[in-house]
């Protein structure tokens, strides 16, 4: 009687432990850290000033092949699902005069987070570049692409489905 009660106690906190929303894990399903940092307009960003907002996070640096060729796509995107979803691109590394240079001469006028010290990509584990995150309305990882987005990434797609999942 005593093991097959041990059993049920075991099954029990297995079940209230094993919710998808993690803290700490960088992974679909879990919670995205907060973070503050300023961007290249010198504007305090918080990841939780965008609650009930999608917001897609693309991590990137101006060394980075693979970034540079994906920027146009990403700031396309971006502009077509502004109302709703905000756009953060995290430039890990660099310094602002570095950044600045850079975006007059790809023609882009976005606000640049200015992660020179690595806080921001430390927090989300950031160990390769490009890295572009969808987060949800509940502040919750619903896509992760560790990687270049190329036309055969549904990344519209899963801005639409983020969008809708919770409309």
């Amino acid at each position: 009687m005593a093991a097959l009660l041990a059993a049920v106690w075991a099954i029990y906190q297995g079940n209230l432990t094993s919710e998808p929303k993690r803290i700490g894990a960088i992974e679909t399903g879990a919670v995205a850290p907060e973070f503050t940092a300023v961007n290249s307009a010198g504007e305090q960003v918080k990841l939780s000033d965008y609650r009930g907002k999608v917001v897609m996070i693309n991590f990137w640096a101006s060394w980075c092949a693979p970034c540079v060729r994906e920027m146009p796509m990403i700031n396309h995107i971006a502009e077509t699902y502004q109302n709703d979803v905000e756009t953060l691109f995290v430039n890990v590394g660099e310094a602002k005069g570095t950044i600045r240079e850079f975006m007059e001469n790809q023609q882009f006028d976005f606000p640049v987070i200015i992660d020179v010290t690595g806080k921001v990509s430390g927090v989300y584990r950031i160990t390769g570049l490009p890295a572009t995150m969808i987060i949800d309305q509940e502040g919750i990882f619903s896509h992760i692409l560790l990687g270049e987005i190329t036309k055969d990434i549904p990344l519209q797609q899963w801005l639409e489905d983020t969008v809708q999942q919770k409309n």
